[in-house]
């Protein structure tokens, strides 16, 4: 009797491990993730996250997403594996297309201190929670990105407190809204309203996010980003009710802002930063000579945002500096148009979530959040 008692446990114990073995080899690498995921300084809505799990880009391209329902869809097939996870974004367009409209500003400047340059950019939106997630792919450039956690379902009310809870913060991965990869090369996004590209041709369509996350992991230089982004199509997501633009910026100072043509068949317009200055900035309205004008027009950009005041005030500051600044001027350039509860004409309150500035040389993100904005978390990107 006592050897059928033990054989059955020997039994029990064998099963168990056998499922730990399986379970390891199938998400290893996701629950590594999910287990690296912590919240910054005791903030509760600030949480950086090390993505250790394996993703092909290659393979996401060729699914040809273009809109944030098929990536999450992309994203539960490769994190659940066949199991019933659910991942719901808060990004949900009014009857206007206003309700989730982001509104940035992003610049380069010469950093004051050195040879090097500085990137800096407020996310405007709403007071949600923020991820920062270092990437180290093994066939790209490791990299620090910032997410908009509301993008893949976290609210104030439901932060990754739990293991459970935190399953869906991987896919900040594929849904960065800014950040810096070890070859100093940065990229932010700002919105356009009513502009969503919809880029028709053979090649690959890639969404929002995903065209971030491929210039983060495979280029060096803003003329390959350029490149890159020639080489597929991209696509906004049109339930959103907004379109946008990016800025890439590079460790030796070279920077352009990538635009799409809403009246060319979303051709794109590429801005350059211009030879011999030290600077270049954008809102959230177009830059190019097609379309730039001084004055708020809807047309071209976002005027709910102050889009153009903006763009003045934060281009005054920076023109009275040559484009050379410190690391604490940069944060005061993004603190003279930084929101705090600034509520629109439809009622929305809006709020810078939080404004950075990353070091292009030494490779450091300097990052205030909302909820503590007084104060800066530094976040360092080594090599692994």
């Amino acid at each position: 009797m006592n050897k059928i008692i033990k054989a059955f446990f020997l039994g029990i114990l064998g099963a168990v491990l056998m499922a730990v073995v399986v379970i390891a080899v199938i998400w290893g690498g996701e629950i590594r993730t999910i287990m690296s995921v912590e919240n910054v300084d005791g903030n509760p809505f600030l949480y950086q996250m090390e993505y250790k799990a394996a993703y092909d880009l290659d393979e996401l391209i060729e699914q040809n997403i273009d809109s944030n329902g098929k990536l999450l869809e992309y994203v539960i097939k490769k994190v659940g594996k066949g199991l019933p996870i659910k991942i719901k974004s808060a990004q949900v367009a009014d009857e206007n297309g206003q309700m989730n409209t982001f509104n940035c500003t992003s610049f380069q400047v010469k950093n004051q201190e050195g040879d090097g340059y500085l990137f800096g950019r407020n996310y405007d939106y709403f007071k949600n929670p923020t991820m920062v997630t270092y990437s180290y792919p093994r066939d790209g450039y490791a990299s620090i990105a910032c997410s908009d956690m509301s993008h893949f379902g976290y609210s104030l009310e439901k932060v990754p407190s739990k293991f459970i809870s935190k399953i869906m913060c991987v896919a900040s991965v594929y849904a960065p809204v800014d950040g810096m990869n070890e070859k100093g090369l940065c990229v932010s996004i700002m919105a356009l309203p009513k502009q969503p590209s919809q880029q028709d041709t053979e090649k690959p369509n890639v969404g929002t996010t995903i065209i971030m996350r491929l210039m983060l992991d495979r280029c060096a230089t803003v003329q390959e980003a350029l490149e890159l982004a020639e080489s597929v199509d991209i696509c906004h997501d049109t339930t959103v009710g907004s379109g946008y633009h990016y800025m890439v910026a590079d460790a030796s100072g070279d920077c352009a802002v990538i635009e799409f043509d809403p009246e060319g068949g979303w051709e794109t317009m590429v801005v350059r930063k211009e030879d011999g200055v030290n600077s270049m900035l954008v809102t959230n309205h177009l830059l190019s000579p097609k379309y730039y004008t001084e004055f708020p027009d809807q047309k071209v950009g976002n005027t709910h945002s102050r889009s153009w005041w903006r763009y003045d005030v934060a281009g005054q500051y920076i023109a009275e500096r040559q484009g050379i600044m410190s690391l604490e001027e940069a944060q005061e350039a993004l603190d003279l148009v930084h929101w705090k509860d600034l509520k629109w004409e439809n009622g929305i309150v809006e709020d810078t979530q939080f404004s950075n500035v990353y070091d292009q040389s030494e490779k450091t993100l300097h990052l205030r959040n909302w909820n503590t904005y007084e104060t800066t978390n530094t976040f360092e990107l080594k090599s692994e």
